[in-house]
């Protein structure tokens, strides 16, 4: 099995910008925990699904060796800039492109200097692989991609990484419950908006935790529903279409409100 470790984080700047915030410094200090345990793994390669690269007509992997810039994000620009300096694994991603047609899927490569790197992908790899040690293969969020097409691009990375003898490292960035504080709050009494969405977070992290995959995806569809989850919870199908349908369990490394939104930090355990 090419996966030696895989991990659902959020995709909001929140935590990175404003750490010194107690709610949102929770889910920070987790990610750097989650940061830890993937390099511990030994990954060759880590791979970033993001629901906020957004995609409509093909499915992009970058294919650029390098991608360095200062990023403003366009929704809380007012907390300050994301620098970031990422490495690209351009011979995974030529190979991931070629895959990616095979299974069915159309596919193309992004190559161009300044390219807009969204904000979900920068947080990650800053958190999760700070100076940029470890190499990157990063696929977006076509948003005509079902959940089924979504968990087949992860067994292409998976497959695609066997291929090369790479042991990967999988990243899911992207938010669970969805309905945000639409007006200006204390970020310091920040909390879930909804609470049968935070209900519905801390039954599916549950379900994770004890490793009760069928349960989960029977769970899912409807969870994305009520909870008016991120993108349908398409950055889990990602993850466990990587991990070939199966996990043993879950460390959830934290649980918490970006701005009345559901965010975790996951860690999956793998045999």
């Amino acid at each position: 099995m090419s996966v030696v470790s895989a991990f659902l984080v959020p995709g909001s700047p929140l935590p990175y910008v404003q750490r010194d915030n107690p709610p949102w410094g929770e889910i920070a200090v987790a990610m750097e925990t989650a940061g830890k345990a993937l390099v511990a793994s030994g990954p060759d390669l880590i791979v970033i699904y993001s629901t906020q690269w957004i995609a409509v007509l093909d499915q992009l992997w970058q294919t650029r060796a390098v991608l360095q810039g200062l990023h403003v994000d366009e929704n809380w620009h007012e907390y300050g800039d994301l620098p970031f300096n990422m490495r690209i694994d351009v011979e995974f991603a030529e190979l991931a492109l070629k895959k990616t047609a095979e299974s069915g899927i159309k596919a193309k490569g992004v190559d161009y200097d300044h390219f807009p790197v969204d904000t979900g992908s920068i947080v990650a790899s800053n958190f999760l692989n700070p100076d940029s040690a470890i190499p990157l293969g990063i696929t977006s969020n076509n948003l005509y991609h079902d959940w089924r097409m979504t968990e087949s691009l992860g067994r292409v990375a998976a497959e695609t990484a066997a291929e090369l003898d790479r042991k990967l490292a999988v990243i899911g960035v992207g938010g669970l419950s969805g309905s945000i504080y639409r007006h200006v709050i204390d970020i310091g009494e920040d909390k879930i908006a909804n609470a049968d969405e935070d209900e519905w977070n801390k039954k599916i992290l549950s379900m994770m935790e004890r490793g009760e995959v069928d349960t989960l995806l029977q769970a899912c569809p409807d969870y994305a529903g009520a909870a008016r989850v991120d993108m349908g919870f398409k950055h889990f199908a990602f993850i466990l279409g990587a991990l070939g349908g199966r996990f043993d369990s879950a460390t959830v490394h934290a649980y918490g409100p970006l701005y009345g939104t559901g965010a975790a930090v996951v860690e999956y355990n793998i045999s």
